[in-house]
């Protein structure tokens, strides 16, 4: 059942339909964890939560499902998806050609004032170091900045569905001590590559970037899976 705080109905939502409500909450909950992989999602109890009918919730709950953040298991029924250690490589290696391609392209469309900003946002990390919570968004806002600069839409909407499941994986690597400043380096190279206009170097950082992000969530993996 989803917890009480997102229960209520928000301003912003109430004038949208309701099966998008439904769709909008529950992927909420997933991505900040309130429903956690494995957790068993039964339209009777989550219509109850979320002040709906149980069609809009069965109609979520199939959305998210096409977008694999949702899995029906024979016998078990609807539950999140729990990722197995193929399941997690197969995210990071489409991450990596995907991130790497944004940066390529990123490199020779992005304009002057772009690379500006990705350049602030990367400082800013030094100012959040003490605060994991601030630094995770900053980086996500980052990446997403990243992806917008390709100025390519198809890359986009591709990118944003992979991040949707990127979700499923739990915290953040920038929780692993050190992880954080090495980060804040490979940023600060991919930056620089970028206002040096060179793709091939561009796309060369933001693999190794990626490579590294993966090392990291591997380890932690392993680590929660022995618990």
């Amino acid at each position: 059942m989803l917890p009480s705080d997102l229960a209520g109905s928000d301003d912003s939502q109430a004038s949208l339909p309701r099966s998008e409500r439904a769709y909008q909450q529950l992927r909420s909950a997933i991505q900040a964890g309130h429903l956690a992989p494995g957790t068993r999602l039964r339209e009777v109890e989550l219509a109850e939560s979320l002040g709906l009918s149980r069609t809009p919730v069965r109609e979520a709950l199939s959305r998210l499902e096409s977008e694999g953040l949702v899995v029906n298991e024979p016998n078990r029924g609807m539950m999140v998806t729990q990722l197995d250690a193929s399941m997690v490589s197969e995210l990071y290696v489409m991450r990596e050609v995907l991130e790497a391609t944004a940066a390529a392209l990123a490199a020779r469309h992005a304009t002057d004032v772009e690379i500006s900003l990705l350049r602030d946002i990367v400082e800013r990390d030094l100012v959040l170091a003490e605060d994991p919570e601030r630094l995770v968004s900053n980086n996500r806002l980052f990446h997403e900045t990243l992806h917008r600069c390709a100025h390519n839409r198809y890359l986009l909407k591709t990118l944003r569905t992979l991040h949707e499941s990127m979700a499923l994986l739990g915290r953040s690597t920038l929780a692993v001590p050190g992880r954080a400043r090495g980060s804040y380096e490979e940023h600060m190279a991919l930056v620089e590559a970028l206002e040096a206009r060179n793709p091939t170097q561009a796309e060369q950082i933001a693999r190794r970037h990626i490579q590294q992000a993966y090392k990291v969530r591997l380890s932690l993996w392993v680590e929660e899976q022995s618990r």
